[in-house]
């Protein structure tokens, strides 16, 4: 449950405010401008979005030369965070390239709270709790996370990461990036060690490897993208530990040189 004053209570009094369940089907920019708020798209260096704060309004700024709607989305409602809860704060411009969600690594950054609010009042604003958890009802598979990120025009990453805030089935997700593991995060239930990997290049008999190995290209059709591991491969075991069948699949990002890594037992 989100707590008052919370990103995602924010978010969700947005919706409410405006008589709206959620905003699926709403063009972004028809929804920032039906705010009070002014969209524009326009060719951005080093950056996906930003935020200008004028004396009356707020101008959304999402970089044309993304590739996919569902990102360009997900830009615009952290910017729409930005403008309802840091007004009169400095804030970077915003680059989305590995998803920094994880609260463990974001709180110690520059902005990094500012920017874990954005991105978890994104998260609530694409994705409705209360809506996503009737979607995500099932078993747990690639299938499950391509469906909610086509049910909810989000992107597959984006999509995971909102299952796992949502805790409705042990998973781990690791991110590797240029080469090199930059952080994981797990479930709450997923009651296992991960190995000490950050900063290192991705297990050896892992499906990030394969990838990695595979300059990012196509490895599997979408049946196949399920890929059996053992739990050894990215957990530590303990003695009373059998090395048990885990799943990996991944979602490649050659542009940006990322692999994000969701892991799970069946």
């Amino acid at each position: 449950m989100a707590l008052k004053n919370s990103p995602q209570q924010k978010a969700k009094q947005l919706l409410d405010d405006y008589g709206l369940d959620d905003i699926i089907d709403i063009p972004m920019s028809e929804f920032v401008s039906g705010i009070d708020l002014i969209y524009m798209e326009e060719p951005l260096k080093n950056c996906d979005g930003k935020i200008i704060f004028g004396d009356k309004k707020a101008i959304v700024k999402v970089d044309s030369n993304i590739q996919f709607e569902q990102r360009k989305r997900f830009v615009a409602a952290h910017e729409i965070g930005h403008a309802i809860m840091h007004r009169n704060m400095g804030l970077p411009d915003d680059t989305f390239s590995n998803f920094n969600i994880f609260k463990e690594v974001e709180k110690y950054l520059k902005y990094g709270m500012q920017e874990m609010e954005a991105n978890l009042f994104a998260s609530e604003l694409l994705m409705p709790t209360k809506l996503f958890k009737e979607e995500a009802k099932g078993k747990f598979s690639p299938l499950l996370i391509k469906k909610l990120s086509e049910k909810f025009n989000s992107s597959l990453t984006a999509t995971a990461f909102k299952y796992l805030e949502m805790n409705m089935h042990p998973i781990c997700l690791v991110l590797t990036e240029n080469g090199k593991v930059k952080y994981w995060k797990k479930s709450e239930d997923l009651r296992l060690f991960v190995k000490e990997c950050t900063k290192l290049p991705p297990p050896r008999y892992s499906v990030a490897m394969e990838y990695l190995q595979n300059g990012y290209g196509f490895l599997y059709k979408f049946e196949d993208k399920a890929q059996s591991i053992s739990k050894s491969t990215w957990f530590e075991l303990r003695s009373y530990d059998e090395d048990t069948d885990f799943y990996e699949y991944c979602i490649p990002t050659k542009n940006h040189q990322t692999i994000l890594s969701i892991i799970w037992e069946n």
